[in-house]
């Protein structure tokens, strides 16, 4: 090959490479673009109801004004509005990684605040999740399946599991620990709900972002003496993080900053925070005091 050819060929796959990156990028713009679409509602609801509060270290708490968004007019419109597209939307068409992870969350953290503001307990707003069970079955609300995405019924558990934690989201290596803490079950113990609706283009930033400031967040991660105080996630979904980084340990220094990741080194044995399963309403949360 003679060093003119050499040169017009080095351009022409300098050229195709540049397509190509354009192309992925058009492509995340086009998924984002559908997303924002797809969950407007709900990222309504969100801007107008949720409240976030920065901690000291860079943690986060949120609670969303369930009574706020019950006294506002035009609330059932868009939860209504959202049910409808979510109905009339085929999820299975969806082939790319994180445009995948995007929906199921978003869809995930729509139902359960919808039903939370739908179906009232006698008149009243829930305190917790756990009353719509009852002794024998607390945890009820995350095993019906009773949400609609194109036109077939999902329970919460379903969304989570099966699909975002499930054996096919294994086997095409989308499976991600970071999951448990975006998707949110509206109670105080949970990591925060965030005010933006989560899209392929940011996904992995912000999943980052989530899990770095929960350990930032003496709610689910402190340290007591020698003793490392975890949120019970990392009791409930062991085998996740363990299937992931090799242990607990290691996820944990995986993602935690410079001050935590000390703390993590110093501790000699790992205790489970107690869940808190209140409501996660503003008045329940001691930072919005």
């Amino acid at each position: 090959m003679t060093s003119t050819s050499r040169t017009t060929m080095i351009r022409l796959l300098h050229v195709l490479g540049m397509l190509a990156l354009l192309g992925t990028h058009s492509m995340t713009f086009a998924d984002d673009a559908a997303m924002r679409e797809r969950f407007a509602p709900f990222q309504t609801l969100l801007e107008r109801h949720l409240e976030e509060r920065d901690l000291e270290h860079d943690g986060l708490v949120t609670a969303f004004d369930y009574g706020a968004a019950l006294s506002q007019a035009d609330s059932s419109n868009l939860l209504a509005e959202q049910r409808r597209l979510l109905a009339g939307f085929d999820a299975k068409q969806i082939s790319e990684r994180a445009e995948a992870i995007a929906f199921w969350l978003n869809a995930y953290n729509f139902f359960m605040i919808a039903h939370i503001l739908e179906n009232p307990r006698r008149g009243e707003l829930i305190r917790s999740v756990r009353d719509y069970g009852n002794l024998f079955n607390p945890y009820r609300v995350f095993r019906q399946a009773m949400f609609d995405v194109g036109g077939q019924r999902y329970s919460l558990d379903d969304m989570e599991k099966s699909i975002l934690l499930g054996d096919e989201f294994r086997e095409r290596g989308w499976k991600d620990a970071r999951v448990h803490f975006a998707v949110n079950c509206a109670s105080v113990g949970c990591p925060p709900l965030r005010k933006t609706i989560y899209l392929a283009g940011t996904l992995d930033a912000v999943l980052t972002e989530n899990t770095r400031r929960a350990l930032n967040t003496s709610r689910h991660l402190r340290l007591e003496g020698a003793t490392l105080h975890l949120t019970r996630l990392f009791d409930w979904y062991a085998s996740d993080y363990e299937e992931e980084a090799g242990s607990i340990n290691d996820y944990l220094l995986q993602y935690a900053d410079d001050r935590v990741r000390e703390q993590i080194k110093r501790s000699e044995r790992i205790r489970f925070i107690d869940y808190d399963w209140t409501l996660n309403a503003p008045e329940n949360f001691p930072e919005f005091e």
